[in-house]
């Protein structure tokens, strides 16, 4: 016997959702780039929430809260984190640039960089756009970003559900970005 015990939920010591609020988040946002799928948004509203990401942007078509089936998977992370509805992507990049974002497209690109090969420089916030999930990121979006960012992959298929991209993308970013790695 290994001697593990798993945690009751009062043994955690998460956040409240007033605490969620008022704790300082982490300098990265979200944009959802014409999302279809609620089960995916709100998958990127709980990670999200699990890594202190600062806000999401829904773009088009992406749904917005309050939504049953997006809340079947967010488990509420849809009331902690502050999200913006922008009728297009562009208008969501236009902002971010302003408010002095480095906006990168999570797509595979000539010349985009391996996630595991970016450093976020610290002091610096960023936003990272996902894109919709049979075409990605739309190439006049791509346009508009400092970069592209991809998620090196080895076997057969070409991509990764959307949610699984933001959980690796949004971890790898907090990771880096609370360990102020330098590349």
């Amino acid at each position: 016997m290994s001697g593990l015990r798993k945690l009751k939920i009062t043994e955690m010591n998460r956040l409240t959702a007033d605490e969620f609020k008022e704790a300082d988040k982490l300098p990265l946002a979200v944009v959802l780039d014409e999302v279809r799928s609620l089960h995916n948004i709100g998958a990127v509203f709980r990670t999200s929430d699990a890594f202190l990401i600062n806000r999401i942007y829904l773009c088009g078509i992406t749904a917005t809260p309050p939504h049953p089936e997006m809340h079947k998977t967010a488990l509420g992370a849809e009331l902690t984190v502050d999200w913006k509805y922008c009728k297009t992507t562009q208008e969501a990049v236009e902002e971010l640039h302003a408010a002095g974002y480095t906006v990168l497209a999570v797509e595979q690109c000539a010349g985009s960089t391996m996630l595991d090969e970016y450093c976020p420089e610290p002091g610096k916030k960023y936003a990272v756009v996902l894109g919709n999930e049979v075409k990605g990121v739309k190439q006049e979006v791509v346009d508009m970003c400092d970069g592209c960012i991809e998620i090196p992959q080895y076997g057969t298929k070409h991509s990764l559900n959307v949610s699984v991209t933001a959980g690796i993308v949004l971890w790898e970013f907090a990771d880096k970005m609370r360990k102020v790695l330098r590349c």
